[in-house]
């Protein structure tokens, strides 16, 4: 009766069944994952963004494809401000980059096409990739002294899929907190002119630097010699620039060759006109989240400050733990002795200690020794949490 695409094994797992059971029990778990700005103590302009959410000129029904001009207006001014001139013409609002993800999937790819996405990285790209009847085949991502792309595994992934369609960069990557390099980005600009191959550039955390400067986007030409050679789909929104996951707000930015961005954007066009789903009255506040962003932005960065300068006076005081560099978004990774699963460790730590921890092997980690926090977690939490958890693997040791 139900179609092959979903035919996903939907056996809960152990770690899952942990967290079920530690609930069941009445006892109080601490989240060290925090993924969702809306729950985590921020202050935000409840007054402005709910007068921006009332706005009457939303009860004309005016349907535009691409979005509102006044929303994309903002949003290239979003990108202006980061010295980028990108047209309102090349934007396309999505509800979600998700939902960006199956415009592009659909857009690129027909059943049983290829789309090379990197590992670790974030596992929700399987079900995306699933639905549309797209294949992901990965390249690998190597750690030495800092985050690097391993190019010739990128070549020999785009060497052994014929029907390889574009290669996903995600800047920074979630959960490693890497940048595609400019160094890097070349290269990869390189190889996809080479195979006809398009570039799709996540940059939902973009805008969480730790370094203090404002990161290249992919939506410029990042990286190419001539940005015109490779068309580009750079993906963002204001589920991380502006704290709001509830509000669905994304977009997709066209850039590259005159008569490739042409065509993809009238096709893109099309594909958003089918379903029309964002809906007007947040399209007419789309310019007044975007303002808020700058302090949400203060107060998520100065919290991810505080807790990573935390945890490395932690780690200081032992030597079982590190944890890996990270140049930027909202999560780091811990190096842990191995003495099991990544998965049956996070369990032993919540049962232990309380607190929830991922392990490595959700973002498709190929050993086990890593540990995921988030650094949004309230520093309180924080401090607590990490302080609990290198004792426990102290003692499991």
């Amino acid at each position: 009766m139900f179609a092959r695409r979903t035919n996903w094994n939907l056996t809960t797992n152990a770690y899952t069944r942990a967290i079920e059971e530690y609930r069941r029990e009445g006892r109080e778990l601490l989240d060290l994952t925090a993924s969702n700005p809306t729950t985590v103590g921020l202050r935000y302009n409840h007054e402005k963004l709910l007068q921006a959410l009332a706005n009457p000129q939303a009860l004309t029904y005016e349907p535009s494809p691409k979005g509102l001009l006044s929303a994309r207006q903002a949003i290239a001014r979003y990108y202006a401000e980061r010295g980028l001139q990108i047209s309102p013409d090349d934007l396309v609002l999505t509800t979600s980059t998700s939902e960006g993800y199956s415009f592009l999937f659909r857009l690129l790819c027909d059943p049983g096409d290829t789309i090379l996405v990197p590992t670790p990285s974030y596992p929700l790209f399987d079900f995306l990739a699933d639905l549309q009847d797209v294949r992901l085949v990965p390249y690998e991502l190597v750690y030495d002294h800092g985050w690097q792309t391993d190019f010739h595994s990128l070549q020999q992934a785009a060497q052994k899929s014929p029907n390889c369609k574009a290669v996903l960069a995600v800047h920074p990557n979630n959960p490693t907190g890497s940048f595609v390099k400019s160094a890097e980005a070349s290269e990869l600009g390189l190889l996809c002119a080479e195979n006809e191959l398009a570039i799709i550039a996540d940059e939902v955390f973009l805008d969480y630097s730790l370094n203090g400067l404002c990161a290249p986007s992919f939506a410029s030409g990042f990286g190419a010699k001539d940005e015109s050679q490779v068309l580009t789909f750079t993906l963002s929104g204001l589920s991380k620039i502006a704290g709001l996951p509830q509000m669905k707000v994304a977009w997709i930015a066209v850039s590259g060759p005159t008569d490739g961005k042409r065509e993809a954007l009238s096709r893109l066009e099309v594909i958003a006109d089918t379903y029309l789903s964002m809906n007007a009255p947040v399209q007419w506040a789309i310019p007044a989240m975007l303002e808020e962003r700058a302090g949400i932005q203060r107060q998520l960065m100065a919290r991810i400050q505080t807790n990573l300068a935390e945890l490395d006076r932690q780690l200081a005081g032992q030597k079982l733990c590190n944890r890996l560099d990270v140049e930027g978004g909202w999560y780091v990774i811990l190096r842990v002795p191995v003495t099991g699963s990544d998965e049956d460790l996070a369990i032993a730590l919540l049962r232990r200690t309380g607190f929830l921890v991922q392990p490595g092997h959700f973002y498709d980690f190929a050993r086990d020794g890593y540990l995921i926090v988030s650094l949004i977690t309230p520093e309180d939490v924080f401090r607590t949490g990490m302080g609990r958890v290198l004792r426990c693997v102290a003692e499991v040791q």
